[in-house]
């Protein structure tokens, strides 16, 4: 199954857990597949290290280099401009050429869109509700 992970799941895991560390078990267990471009890898890297200092006694529980290590890289070629948070597009952009079925996100901006061409919008809980059943 190829997906986008909005940063905002891949922070929530890292820092808190609940079912976006759920999320990224699977991809660390290479049970699903995670695409994602090197403007969305920078973009992890920053949230990561901002919100190391923001809560520095919050044990960070998976490293955001093991993620990477995990994630198929892609460079997009599609420009997409549909989101009103024109920053939320490079996700959009990433799923349409990495053929991703999902983007799973907590952004209202992405989640508002709901579908994007074959492409589901959705919720971490949604995700696990409705398309991962194991």
């Amino acid at each position: 199954m190829r997906i986008v992970i909005d940063t905002n799941v891949i922070a929530s895991g890292v820092f808190f857990g609940g079912k976006p560390r759920q999320l990224l078990e699977l991809l660390l267990q290479r049970k699903i597949d995670v695409y994602v471009s090197f403007e969305i890898l920078q973009e992890y890297q920053e949230t990561f290290e901002y919100l190391k200092d923001k809560y520095p006694d919050k044990p960070v529980t998976i490293p955001v280099a093991q993620i990477a290590l995990r994630c198929k890289v892609i460079e997009p070629s599609s420009t997409i401009h549909i989101c009103r948070d024109p920053d939320d597009d490079k996700f959009i952009s990433c799923a349409v050429d990495g053929k991703c079925m999902y983007i799973v996100s907590g952004d209202k901006d992405l989640l508002t869109l709901g579908r994007y061409n074959n492409i589901e919008i959705v919720k971490v809980t949604e995700f696990f509700a409705k398309y991962w059943k194991e």
